[in-house]
């Protein structure tokens, strides 16, 4: 007899699997593969002019230099209401991971209470009713799960990926945020540039009103010419307007990416001139970019994800074993809580095999896996919109840098021709009409270097961006 049952032990077991193959995943199976980025950098980027450098640090902004656009980084990072929306799916991400790695583990419970009823008499053994009855009752209880195929490993497992994935997104935001904050400061830097040279395009057009104004008195310009320039002076006292109602949006845009009041702009004051530095573009980009981005880098973990949640959700196709115990006390009244007739203990374990569900365990699966391809369609997207970033980055920053080598040339000749026109009317040689109308010429060059300039600086921000910001990917241990 004991032989037989020793035998018996492992055909039992194999019935059960054959049992659960009742119910099985054949012919499910995600249907996306991952890009690689291989050749695609260095096929797009051939013919790129910018100069070999490092990856960007991690504080890449200050290397403008700028104390007041430090403190603004750090207070965005610190107040941005967006930015703490995501370090709260963070943290939302790392307690779900802390409850499924609890889930693996046994749990213990305990209770105890005390009862008293009436009993009616079809209550009461002895017929007659009108009884009292105490019972008071202690116990414990022990559960645990096998986790004989390795179900809920898998599922703790695609909850430290996501909570990694979460901390990822965190550093991906916090790097949109700070570049964010630089190109608005920059578009502050180029409002001021603006008023200042719309004020100078004012000033000149009054000169000339007065010339004019004088002229027409003299009887050597007509009306016409006169109202002309009238015109022009308004148009420009309107410009002048619109460009310093641009410098308070341009403070409030600030203050918003602060999460600060409205109040918080007037605490902005005037922006130095940013340093405008040479963009460069790594040379192990091909072989690095997917390390360097941590939207790319938070996307694959959300792969990884999905795919131990497919693992986790295919063990519910086979057979499980639950350990179940109890034990305690439970008593009566009259009857001694230690006495041994009050004292119970159970041990139930439970083996669970899927037969029919009617497609339940299929369909969970096929929504697992369906959700493996969209977190891989979405690592595709990301992976193709990097590449495609840091090329559009590439080509409009050497685009911007041959136009600001023109226009300073351009700028510059027109500043020869103005301060020859100047030193001939100090001399009477010629009028101050021409001076002046040199001069708009001068301050169109200057405004148009101005946007060149504060558009090159947007394009480096940019191009950071697109490197992944000096981020640097951790490795974690799963256990």
């Amino acid at each position: 007899m004991l032989k037989m049952t020793r035998c018996a032990r492992p055909l039992s077991l194999a019935a059960l699997v054959v049992m659960g193959g009742c119910v099985n995943y054949a012919g499910i199976d995600h249907r996306q593969t991952l890009l690689t980025p291989e050749g695609a950098p260095s096929a797009s980027l051939a013919d790129a002019r910018l100069p070999a450098a490092p990856w960007p640090t991690d504080n890449w902004w200050q290397q403008y230099a700028d104390a007041q656009l430090d403190r603004l980084v750090a207070k965005a990072w610190a107040s941005n209401p967006g930015l703490q929306e995501v370090r709260a799916r963070a943290d939302k991400a790392n307690a779900y991971q802390e409850y499924y790695d609890a889930d693996r583990a046994p749990q213990v419970d305990a209770a105890g209470g005390v009862s008293r009823s009436r009993l009616s008499r079809s209550e009461d053994f002895a017929g007659q009713g009108n009884r009292y009855v105490s019972v008071r009752s202690l116990g414990v209880t022990f559960d645990y799960d096998l986790d004989l195929w390795g179900g809920k490993r898998s599922a703790w497992e695609a909850s430290v990926n996501q909570a990694r994935a979460a901390e990822v997104e965190l550093q991906s935001a916090r790097l949109l945020l700070a570049a964010n904050v630089v190109k608005a400061y920059n578009q502050l830097t180029y409002a001021w540039d603006v008023v200042d040279l719309s004020e100078r395009d004012l000033k000149r057009l009054r000169n000339l009103q007065s010339l004019t104004g004088d002229r027409f008195h003299n009887g050597l310009d007509n009306k016409s010419q006169l109202q002309r320039v009238d015109g022009l002076v308004a148009r420009a006292e309107a410009s002048l307007l619109g460009a310093r109602s641009d410098v308070e949006i341009a403070r409030l845009q600030l203050s918003a990416l602060l999460g600060a009041g409205v109040d918080g702009a007037r605490d902005i004051v005037r922006p130095k001139p940013l340093k405008s530095t040479e963009a460069a573009l790594p040379e192990s980009l091909q072989a690095e970019l997917l390390g360097r981005r941590p939207d790319i880098v938070a996307a694959r973990w959300r792969v990884e994800a999905e795919s131990r949640t497919v693992a986790s959700v295919k063990t519910r196709f086979y057979p499980n074993i639950n350990l179940r115990a109890a034990g305690g006390i439970h008593a009566m009244s009259g009857d001694s809580f230690n006495d041994t007739v009050s004292r119970f203990w159970n041990i139930t374990p439970t083996v669970t095999v899927p037969l029919f569900d009617a497609g339940r365990l299929r369909a969970d699966l096929k929504q697992s896996n369906a959700d493996l391809d969209l977190a891989i369609a979405r690592y595709n997207a990301t992976l193709n919109t990097a590449l495609h970033q840091v090329a559009t980055s590439v080509t409009e920053l050497q685009a911007v840098n041959r136009q600001i080598g023109l226009q300073r040339t351009a700028r510059d000749t027109a500043q020869s021709s103005f301060d020859l026109a100047v030193e001939r009317f100090e001399v009477g040689e010629n009028n101050f009409l021409d001076s002046l109308n040199i001069e708009e010429q001068l301050i169109e060059d200057e405004l148009r270097l101005a946007l060149l300039s504060s558009k090159q600086i947007d394009l480096a921000v940019g191009l950071v961006t697109a490197l992944g910001g000096g981020y640097q990917p951790e490795s974690v241990n799963v256990q």
